[in-house]
């Protein structure tokens, strides 16, 4: 399933796929803006039927960030 966590965040930030990993950031991806930050947000909470609290969404840094909040949801991604 981290296979579709990183395949939603290769469609919103217009990157290949291949490109991220749990470290991925708005530091390591350009495109990682505060305004795609809002459409990642959006697009995980459709897909994962998940409402992320305020705390979770300030606190991200990366994509392990976006894991755990998940998984706190009750959302294990596998590797």
């Amino acid at each position: 399933m981290s296979e579709k966590l990183y395949g939603i965040i290769a469609k919103v930030m217009d990157i290949p796929i291949n490109e991220i990993n749990d470290n991925s950031s708005p530091e390591t991806i350009p495109s990682w803006d505060s305004f795609n930050s809002y459409i990642l947000l959006d697009e995980l909470e459709t897909e994962f039927k998940t409402e992320f609290t305020i705390d979770e969404v300030t606190e991200t840094k990366n994509v392990s960030d976006i894991k755990k909040h998940l998984k706190n949801h009750g959302i294990i991604l596998y590797d």
